[in-house]
């Protein structure tokens, strides 16, 4: 016994010696100056923090933290300006920003300049001309919402065929579901009247015949999103990786999802990482459609493990469709037909209820994380018949699966969430871009309660908030605004009983994000041994008026220490 003492007593005084020397090592950057919020609760807000090789060394008290002071440390003023962890992206389709830069913004206003379909068409036309695109070459555009076009009158195929006739053309609908195709994009991509409406899908047609008439959506648009071009040569793919993350970059994130990932989306991702080109971490979920493939290349020991800041995270399944685009699925009729006029329309699974059960046992039973997107009450009521079926006996295990968007969540939905541990990521953005949409299409009392966070927060339930970019921009404040105010685009306040407060809303896209992903003990807020992953906000979003916080500019984006973007006036040594 006095031997194994003596050796503990030994082992100990070596950790205490290891420990005092690397903390007499001094910083690599202090960060002083300013507000620096850290998203952790027992210590919410700091004078100076310090970082040293890439991860969080101290924070505190100037004085303390000045201790750490060496004559190479860099001191960081932050001039007043604020200071906090990393956006984490809780769901986008991060694969999408690699070509979108290639590609024309068809957003309606205030994010674009899509007001109606001459809009559209002009500025296709300018896009052709600008960019001297030679004919047959495929033209790509994103964001149109056909629920903000005046009187009715929607963009089709003959629209698309009249301003540009030599080059196939799409316009992606913003809820990335689907788009609108000219004839050439049609006969490109084997679309025709001969064509069968799959099940889950649609497929406009003109009226009085069976000619698509240029919309195409959810399982219907699955192999033409299959086949759409993307970058092959590794020059092609480490340049559109750094402009795609960029994008990530300059909203203040240091971590973006990949929220419906095939194989050939990974290989690209994977190459990119393998030449080094990823400037932010980068999280995958493999695709319910090329799950097995996937597994057969990555087993699931593979998943959870960042490999030159690309890694596996779980598996993504799809039960519904969007809203906006009336293909989510409800428990009542939408006030307003479905997408093709039909009468009763509540939506359409994108499976039955016997495939949603095997894919989500399937999951729970190789032990990964569940992305599952689920839109509509009635597909929420899906996954939880399937999950009370998959979990049987262990409901309330501790799985990390997250019901992507949950916009249409009930109460008693959520009261489920809470005693099953279920994470909803929820899309405040809704309440800005699309509420008018969702009063017309589902009545004022479903419109006021989408996306419930307060509700949620309130029954203990961890909750985060996303873009869905590229169905909405990539603007965390802009985000950030929507949960805090819940305004609409016409000036509506929708759900006011559902607002948050600004420092939950940090935390939904901070800390809560973290640990969706199981990695609050590395990422999510500002302690030490924790990552650099640091933004600087030009102003605090808890001091300015909450109306006034989707005015507030990203500054500076640092992944582990190291500066990724910086604007002209972000704090200077």
């Amino acid at each position: 016994m006095m031997v194994l003492r003596v050796l503990a007593t030994l082992v100990f005084t070596l950790i205490a010696a290891t420990a005092q020397a690397g903390a007499s090592k001094p910083a690599d950057l202090i960060f002083f100056g300013g507000d620096i919020l850290t998203m952790n609760d027992k210590q919410p807000a700091a004078e100076a923090l310090a970082v040293r090789d890439g991860t969080i060394l101290a924070v505190g008290s100037r004085a303390e933290v000045n201790k750490l002071k060496g004559a190479k440390t860099r001191m960081i003023n932050l001039r007043g300006q604020t200071l906090l962890p990393g956006f984490l992206d809780a769901h986008s389709h991060y694969i999408n920003s690699l070509t979108v830069a290639s590609q024309l913004n068809l957003y309606a206003p205030p994010a674009g300049p899509a007001k109606d379909v001459p809009s559209i068409v002009a500025e296709l036309k300018k896009f052709a001309a600008a960019k001297k695109i030679k004919k047959g070459d495929l033209i790509q555009a994103y964001g149109y919402d056909e629920n903000v076009m005046p009187n009715g009158r929607l963009l089709n195929r003959d629209d698309l065929d009249a301003a540009l006739p030599g080059n196939p053309v799409i316009v992606h609908h913003v809820s990335m579901h689907g788009g609108v195709l000219n004839s050439l994009a049609m006969k490109k991509f084997g679309i025709s009247a001969a064509t069968k409406t799959p099940e889950g899908g649609i497929i406009v047609r003109k009226e009085g015949t069976n000619e698509p008439y240029g919309l195409i959506m959810e399982t219907a648009f699955l192999p033409v999103f299959g086949a759409l071009p993307k970058p092959t040569t590794e020059k092609e793919i480490i340049a559109a990786t750094r402009a795609g993350q960029m994008l990530y970059a300059q909203a203040g994130m240091t971590t973006a999802h990949e929220g419906a990932t095939h194989l050939a989306d990974l290989e690209v991702m994977r190459k990119a990482s393998k030449a080094g080109a990823n400037i932010i971490d980068v999280i995958a979920f493999p695709f319910m459609t090329d799950m097995e493939k996937v597994l057969a290349a990555y087993p699931p020991s593979a998943f959870g493990k960042y490999e030159s800041r690309l890694k596996l995270g779980g598996i993504k399944m799809t039960i519904d469709g969007s809203p906006q685009g009336k293909t989510a699925l409800f428990t009542t009729p939408y006030l307003t037909g479905g997408p093709s006029g039909e009468k009763d329309w509540r939506g359409e699974p994108t499976m039955p209820a016997e495939m949603v059960n095997k894919l989500v046992k399937r999951v729970y039973d190789l032990g990964l994380p569940l992305n599952l997107h689920a839109n509509g009450d009635g597909a929420i009521d899906l996954f939880l018949a399937a999950h009370e079926q998959a979990a049987a006996g262990s409901l309330d295990k501790d799985r990390r699966t997250t019901v992507i968007h949950s916009q249409f969540a009930r109460k008693d939905q959520l009261d489920k969430y809470a005693r099953y541990k279920i994470i909803p990521s929820m899309y405040s953005l809704h309440t800005f871009y699309f509420a008018e949409a969702h009063k017309a299409n589902r009545g004022e009392a479903q419109a006021q309660y989408i996306s419930p966070m307060r509700d949620a927060i309130d029954r203990g339930i961890v909750v985060t908030n996303h873009t869905d970019f590229v169905v909405a921009p990539l603007d965390q404040m802009f985000m950030l605004w929507s949960a805090v105010n819940r305004q609409s685009r016409a000036g509506q306040v929708f759900g006011a009983d559902q607002r948050i407060t600004p420092l939950e809303g940090l935390k939904a896209m901070t800390i809560n994000v973290a640990y969706q992903y199981r990695e609050e003990d590395r990422k999510g807020s500002l302690e030490p041994g924790k990552l650099a992953d640091l933004v600087v906000l030009e102003k605090n979003p808890l001091k300015v008026a909450p109306m006034s916080i989707k005015d507030i500019r990203v500054m500076a984006t640092l992944k582990e220490g190291k500066i990724i973007y910086q604007r002209k006036s972000a704090p200077a040594k």
